[in-house]
């Protein structure tokens, strides 16, 4: 009884701690005070005002683009990585599995600093030294290199609880190997796909080190590329967070809870409607 009372304590202990935080910073982005704990009056300026401060819509977008863009070409690589593994010998898969789990345990300034070493190799050799690589094709290929490994390890517990008969299956049944895996495989391993995805665009929403490393001009500008870690991080030096940030991060917080709430009221259906198929055909 203890026990279950000081495990009950500890579990709202770190939920508090994680969620007050943010619940603060949701509660004040209703007011025009700069500095959380001064309050001024309950209002939605803030997130009127958000809209019309160019830097943060600039910082919104670029890095919005690049999330989108890494976790689409991430998860598409992490895909097909997985399921060339899984179909390889042992211990080529052994070699592979073990490869791709130490990105993920390195730390990532030891990724920042290689990418940038070998950006700066070539383009000593094949620019002469000036500098015109880095840009946003650069930060791509950085965000890439980091979500990879893990759209890898969300796909392949997936393909581990795939009956690997219904591939074969479909093969003897006269499916060409393109189609068996457009028609079989990807829709069985299509929840680690989906996770991997969205666990590819979070690091890349959050991510603050490879991108101040291998950030350089835009496609469609001479400055850097400005995300919104980059931007919060050069603002923070010289003057308070805008209040505006507030708001914004509501926003993402909201988001956020919509999508996994809506995730789970979706596998929630899936398997109530997998059971009940199921009775129908016992019946």
């Amino acid at each position: 009884m203890v026990k279950k009372i000081f495990g009950q304590i500890y579990i709202w202990f770190i939920l508090i701690l994680m969620y007050l935080p943010i619940l603060v910073l949701m509660a004040f982005s209703f007011t025009k005070a700069v500095y959380i704990g001064e309050w001024n009056g309950f209002t939605f300026d803030l997130y009127v005002s958000l809209f019309q401060k160019q830097e943060i819509m600039i910082a919104l977008g670029n890095t919005l683009v690049l999330a989108l863009t890494s976790a689409l070409v991430s998860t598409v690589l992490g895909t097909a990585g997985a399921i060339g593994a899984f179909y390889m010998k042992k211990r080529w898969r052994d070699s592979i599995d073990t490869m791709t789990q130490i990105p993920i345990v390195n730390a990532e300034i030891v990724m920042a600093l290689s990418l940038l070493v070998l950006i700066v190799f070539i383009d000593s050799i094949f620019f002469h030294g000036q500098g015109s690589l880095k840009g946003f094709w650069t930060l791509l290929l950085g965000h890439v290199v980091l979500s990879i490994p893990f759209v890898y390890t969300s796909v392949k517990p997936k393909l581990q609880q795939m009956d690997p008969s219904l591939y074969e299956a479909a093969l003897d049944l006269g499916c060409t190997p393109r189609k068996a895996l457009r028609k079989i495989l990807i829709p069985e391993i299509l929840p680690g796909i989906l996770s991997g995805f969205l666990l590819a665009v979070t690091l890349s929403l959050d991510d603050f080190i490879v991108t101040a490393f291998l950030s350089g001009p835009g496609l469609f500008s001479e400055g850097d590329i400005s995300t919104l870690s980059t931007y919060i991080q050069s603002i923070i030096k010289k003057r308070p967070v805008p209040p505006e940030l507030r708001a914004l991060t509501t926003i993402i917080s909201v988001l956020v809870i919509l999508t996994v709430v809506g995730i789970s009221v979706y596998r929630n259906y899936e398997e109530k409607h997998k059971k009940t198929h199921s009775r129908m055909r016992g019946i």
